[in-house]
């Protein structure tokens, strides 16, 4: 598979790095869809790329101008691969590699993200209903935060969790899109 950032200051590079086993990296169309989704949100937002893979989500968000972006895989081989494309484009700021199990670091993490794309493996529900969980009941979202959850077509996400309620889906291909927004206070 080759990866290539779709827009923005490092448009058309190409990301290295073979996916590890049992990584399955966000298509570029999927991508696109979603970044034209959030659209000029991203522009100097705090962005999340939950199991981040080779990262090529939140590098996209730091190539179309996110501020900071958090990087979260328990994957070893991931985080390198994510290093080694943020080295390649020469990006030395702005963003934290988080080598840890998702779960484990939405606890500890006390930060409001504008932007948050999860993307677990798909056989791993277990983190999604967590994820949202946490999403649902800690405050890990902006007021006009928006979570986005790649899952398969085949998984129905909940209505809503906590205090976030769907506000959109998506199919496209096997993958589904689920975009959750916090209740207005």
């Amino acid at each position: 598979i080759i990866m290539r950032i779709i827009a923005g200051q490092f448009r058309s590079r190409r990301l290295k790095g073979t996916p590890p086993v049992g990584i399955r990296p966000t298509s570029d169309k999927l991508r696109e869809t979603i970044f034209n989704i959030v659209g000029p949100r991203i522009e100097g937002a705090v962005f999340l790329d939950g199991c981040a893979g080779m990262g090529a989500m939140g590098i996209e968000a730091i190539s179309r101008g996110a501020a900071q972006v958090y990087f979260i895989d328990e994957s070893r081989k991931a985080t390198r691969i994510i290093k080694d494309n943020l080295d390649s484009l020469d990006i030395k700021d702005g963003f934290k590699i988080l080598e840890m199990n998702l779960t484990k670091a939405l606890n500890m993490l006390s930060i409001l993200f504008d932007i948050a794309f999860i993307d677990p493996p798909y056989v791993r529900e277990d983190l999604y209903l967590a994820s949202l969980e946490r999403f649902g009941t800690r405050p890990l979202l902006a007021p006009d935060g928006l979570l986005i959850i790649e899952h398969s077509k085949r998984t129905e996400l909940p209505e809503s969790a906590g205090s976030l309620h769907k506000v959109r889906s998506l199919v496209q291909g096997d993958a589904a899109l689920a975009f959750y927004r916090p209740e207005s206070m």
